[in-house]
């Protein structure tokens, strides 16, 4: 039985780089959200691998609540923590952590929910569990 919402799963970690940045100096939020997409697919992946359910091909389908507490600089190395908060019968929604360890300390730096939605190759919504 899956209990939801999962424990924390380390989906992605990346260096922040020179080119990632805006006229500010600070990273773009659209490359954040591009790892944030990625890790949130990698942590629901990983989770209906844990479940022993059949892989499936995810798309995304929404970024909710995309909340950017604090900027990103270059040279941070940046975990994206993911966590599975729902399961219905096609789609699996995983709030995804953003944090960059400064100095010893870890600080959040942005959180999201993305929403997927399981398909099969003509992309037709399947389920994400084999049905009961």
């Amino acid at each position: 039985m899956l209990s939801l919402p999962t424990d924390r799963y380390l989906a992605l970690k990346s260096a922040m780089m020179p080119r990632d940045t805006n006229h500010t100096g600070t990273i773009f939020g659209g490359v954040l959200l591009s790892h944030i997409d990625l890790a949130g697919a990698i942590g629901a992946d990983h989770e209906i691998h844990a479940q022993g359910w059949p892989a499936r091909m995810l798309v995304t389908v929404a970024l909710n609540r995309v909340e950017f507490h604090r900027p990103v600089f270059v040279g941070d190395v940046v975990s994206y923590w993911t966590r599975v908060t729902k399961v219905g019968r096609t789609s699996i929604t995983v709030h995804v952590s953003v944090e960059a360890d400064r100095e010893g300390q870890a600080h959040q730096l942005t959180e999201a929910e993305v929403v997927y939605v399981a398909v099969d190759a003509e992309r037709i919504p399947r389920p994400i569990a084999p049905e009961a």
